[in-house]
C-alpha cells in the first residue's frame, strides 16, 4: 500500500537557485505540494486517489476485420472515462522477417494438418491469409506496421459504482468484438500510461497495419468549408463553421427530412436568406404560408392564389424561342403529367390521343400561347368525349377562373413566393405541378443561378403522375443552373416510394434533422449512417441537423443572426409578440 507519493520538487529546484514559491492564503507553500493529490491507495485491480476510486484497462482482443467506427463505442461510451493511446512504427526490416517467421510457421501447422487427414479451420486459414496479404503490402510500400496500445481509465465515486461501470464497459466492446482486461497488480503502472506523459509504462501491445491503425484514431471531426459558400451553422464537433457552395456540388438539388417542430423551415428560411445575399434568385412554393414575413422584409414578390384570385398560370405557356423538338418534346411529357392528374387519370389511349392534341394544339397556335380551351377543342375533333367531360370543369365549371386563362405572374424578382394556403385541398398537388413547370419553363429560356423550394414535398408523392414529374423535374435541373429543395416530414414517404428514392438520389445536398423511431430505420439505411449519426438525429435539439454534402457527413448547429431571427422564426409566441 502506498500511504503517500513524492511531489518530485527536487527536480525542478536543480533548475533555479531559488525554489519555487506561492503565496496563498495560509502563508508560503510550493506549487506543487497545491496541485498533486494528498494520497493514493493501491490495490490489485485499482486504485483510490483523494477518496476516488479508478481502474485501469488494456485491449487485449481486436476483431479480425477492421472497419470504419469500429472503435465509436469506446469513444461515445456514456461514462466518466479517459483513453490513452500509444502508437509507434515498427521498421519494415524487423516486420519481414517475423511475418515471414510466422507466416512459414502457419504453412507448416496448415501442411501437417492436411497430412494427417484433419480439417484445417479457419483459426489457421485466416491469420495465415492476413499475414500474408500484410507481408505483401508492406513489401509493395502500401502498408507500415505499427505496435498500437489503447488503455481505458474508469473512475468512481464508491466500489460498487467502479464495478458496475467496468462490467457496462466490457460489454459494450465485447459486442464490437473488442476484449478488454483489468492491468492486475499493475494499476499504478497502468495509470501512468494514461497519463499525458507519452510513456506506454504497461506496455501491452498489438500490431496493426496502418489502415487499421487509422481506423482506430478517434480525435478528428468533418469539417466543411468551402469559400464560395454560405454559412450554414456552427460545426457542433470543432465549434468551427459550415460554409458549403450547394452549386459547386454534382447538383445544386437538396432534401431536407424532419420531425415537425424540429426547424426544417428555420433553416430553409436562413439558407435562402444568404442565398439571396449570393445573387440567387429564390422561388417557393409555400402551402402553409409561412414565408410571408420574408418576403416582405426582402421586397420580394408574393402570390397569393386561390379559387377567385387574380393570379394566373397558364400550364401550356411555352416560350417562342424554345420551340425546339426537344424542348417541345420534354413540354408535352409534362403537360401530359398535369393534365393526368386534373382528370384523375390517363389509360394507353387517351395518353396517345392527349399526345397527338398537344402536338396539333402548339402547331396551330404558331406565336401565340394556347389555354386549356384549345387543347379541350383539339381533343373534341379526335372524338375523345369522355375525356372531354372530365375536363369540362376546367373549361366551364368552377374552376374554368383557375387553370383557362393567360399567366400573368413575373419570375423577375430575386424572391417569389407562391401561397397555395387558400387553395382547395384537392387542388394543392395540381398547383405544385404547374407552378414548378412554369419555372421550369421560365429556366429554360433565361437559365441563371436558381433555386425552387418546394415545402411539404410529401404532398407530391401522393399520386404518380406529380412524383413522376418532380422526379423529372429534379433530374433535369442541373442543366438549367437550377436548384430543386425539396422539404418534408414524410421521410418514410420519400423512402418507400421509387420516385421518391429517385429524387433522394439525385439531391446532392441532404439535410438530416431529428427524426423519430419510425422513420429512423430507413433514413439510416437509405443514407449509410453510423450508429452515432442514429443516435444524433433521435436526440439532437431543434436547429440541430446532419448535412451530408456529397460524401462529406457533418452534424450542425444552424445559427442565425438577431436581424435575421424576427424574419423567419415560425414560433407563435415570438412571432405574434413582434
Amino acid at each position: 500500500m502506498i500511504t503517500a507519493l513524492s511531489s518530485k520538487v527536487a527536480r525542478l529546484r536543480k533548475k533555479r537557485d531559488e525554489p519555487m514559491k506561492l503565496v496563498l492564503e495560509y502563508g508560503e507553500q510550493d506549487p506543487m505540494d497545491i496541485i498533486s493529490y494528498s494520497g493514493l491507495k493501491e490495490q490489485p485491480i485499482y486504485v483510490v486517489i483523494d477518496g476516488r476510486y479508478c481502474r485501469t484497462l488494456f485491449i487485449s482482443g481486436y476483431p479480425f476485420v477492421a472497419n470504419s467506427g469500429w472503435l465509436n463505442s469506446l469513444i461515445n461510451f456514456n461514462h466518466n472515462i479517459d483513453i490513452s493511446y500509444h502508437m509507434d512504427q515498427v521498421d519494415a526490416t524487423r516486420a519481414l522477417p517475423k511475418l515471414n517467421r510466422k507466416i512459414t510457421e502457419l504453412e507448416s501447422t496448415k501442411r501437417t494438418m492436411i497430412k494427417a487427414g484433419k480439417i484445417v479451420g479457419p483459426e489457421i486459414t485466416d491469420p495465415l491469409e492476413s499475414a500474408t496479404e500484410l507481408r505483401d503490402k508492406i513489401q509493395r510500400g502500401q502498408e507500415m506496421l505499427f505496435q498500437t496500445s489503447i488503455y481505458i481509465a474508469i473512475t468512481a465515486d464508491s466500489y460498487n459504482e467502479l464495478e458496475k461501470l467496468t462490467k457496462v464497459l466490457e460489454t459494450t466492446l465485447s459486442a464490437r468484438l473488442f476484449f478488454v482486461k483489468t492491468a492486475r497488480y499493475q494499476q499504478i503502472e497502468a495509470l501512468q500510461s494514461v497519463l499525458p506523459r507519452s510513456e506506454d509504462i504497461l506496455s501491452q501491445k498489438r500490431n496493426l497495419d496502418s489502415s487499421s491503425a487509422a481506423l482506430t484514431f478517434p480525435f478528428m471531426s468533418s469539417e466543411l468549408v468551402q469559400e464560395d459558400g454560405i454559412l450554414y451553422g456552427v460545426n457542433k464537433s470543432n465549434n468551427s463553421l459550415v460554409i458549403l457552395d450547394r452549386f459547386s456540388l454534382h447538383n445544386a438539388n437538396s432534401i431536407v427530412f424532419a420531425q415537425s417542430g424540429s426547424g426544417k423551415s428555420y433553416a430553409t428560411k436562413v439558407e435562402i436568406l444568404r442565398q439571396l445575399m449570393q445573387g440567387t434568385s429564390v422561388i417557393v412554393i409555400d402551402p402553409e404560408r409561412e414565408y410571408k414575413l420574408l418576403t416582405d422584409s426582402v421586397n420580394g414578390t408574393y402570390i397569393k392564389f386561390s379559387t377567385n384570385s387574380q393570379q394566373k398560370i397558364n400550364p401550356f405557356d411555352i416560350s417562342t424561342t424554345s420551340k425546339k423538338k426537344r424542348d417541345l418534346s420534354e413540354h408535352i411529357q409534362d403537360l401530359t403529367e398535369i393534365v393526368s392528374l386534373m382528370v384523375e387519370g390517363l389509360d394507353a389511349k387517351e395518353k396517345a390521343a392527349l399526345d397527338k392534341a398537344l402536338l396539333r394544339m402548339y402547331s396551330h397556335s404558331k406565336n401565340s400561347r394556347p389555354l386549356l380551351k384549345d387543347l379541350y377543342r383539339e381533343l373534341k375533333q379526335l372524338n375523345q368525349n369522355k375525356l372531354c367531360e372530365r375536363l369540362d370543369r376546367y373549361i366551364s365549371g368552377s374552376l374554368s377562373n383557375i387553370f383557362n386563362n393567360h399567366s400573368n405572374v413575373s419570375l423577375e424578382n430575386r424572391l417569389v413566393v407562391f401561397d397555395i394556403k387558400d387553395m382547395p385541398e384537392s387542388l394543392r398537388q395540381l398547383m405544385v405541378l404547374i407552378i414548378s413547370n412554369y419555372v421550369q419553363n421560365e429556366v429554360k429560356t433565361n437559365p441563371k443561378k436558381r433555386l425552387l423550394v418546394i415545402d411539404e414535398g410529401w404532398l407530391l408523392l401522393q399520386h404518380e403522375e406529380s412524383a413522376r414529374f418532380i422526379a423529372g423535374l429534379v433530374r433535369r435541373a442541373r442543366k438549367y443552373y437550377l436548384g430543386v429543395s425539396i422539404i418534408s416530414q414524410q421521410a418514410n414517404d420519400f423512402l418507400h416510394n421509387d420516385y421518391g428514392r429517385a429524387i433522394a438520389s439525385q439531391s446532392a445536398l441532404r439535410i438530416l434533422m431529428r427524426q423519430d423511431t419510425t422513420t429512423i430505420k430507413n433514413v439510416v439505411s437509405e443514407f449509410a449512417l453510423s450508429e452515432y449519426e442514429n443516435n444524433f438525429l433521435l436526440t439532437c435539439e431543434k436547429g440541430d441537423a446532419l448535412i451530408i454534402a456529397d460524401k462529406n457527413h457533418v452534424a450542425v448547429k444552424v445559427v442565425a443572426s438577431e436581424k435575421e431571427h424576427p424574419l423567419i422564426t415560425t414560433n407563435p409566441a415570438e412571432m405574434y409578440s413582434l
